[in-house]
């Protein structure tokens, strides 16, 4: 299936690229559009894109809606709508250490980047790696012990 956004990602159009392909859809394509383009592609499900289903709703961001879309129950994926709601939507209290620093880092890979396609590839190991760290800490101390160094 063909996914349409925003070009220039960062990290909640990142987040929902890995979390598509991770849980929703394998074989997704992704193409990129520039802010404010008017009609879409047609055949594409447009995400993080305003006035769109798959975007940011109820103050929260795009990940998080897809959650919710997509019936995902994973509590490490609503883990990590928490951080990408953070990093992504003003909040007034900060709860989510991580979040500034995910943030930074998807910016980070955005910039050293030569295109959009190239930094959702790049920025899948880093959600690969938050997925795997969030699930081990919530596996427990005794599932901790092995991976620490």
């Amino acid at each position: 299936m063909k996914w349409v956004t925003w070009e220039q990602v960062a990290v909640d159009r990142m987040a929902c690229a890995w979390l598509i392909r991770r849980f929703i859809d394998a074989d997704a394509e992704f193409l990129f559009v520039p802010p404010g383009s008017r009609p879409l592609p047609a055949g594409a499900e447009p995400f993080d894109i305003p006035g769109v289903r798959l975007s940011h709703h109820r103050g929260h961001c795009t990940f998080h809606t897809m959650l919710r879309e997509y019936d995902l129950k994973d509590p490490v994926l609503h883990r990590m709508a928490r951080i990408v709601d953070e990093a992504d939507v003003v909040q007034e209290v900060a709860v989510e250490p991580v979040a500034p620093g995910l943030d930074l880092l998807c910016r980070g890979l955005r910039a050293i980047s030569p295109d959009d396609q190239v930094a959702l590839d790049r920025g899948a190991l880093l959600y690969d790696a938050l997925y795997a760290e969030l699930a081990r800490e919530a596996a427990g101390p005794t599932a901790q012990k092995g991976g620490e160094g």
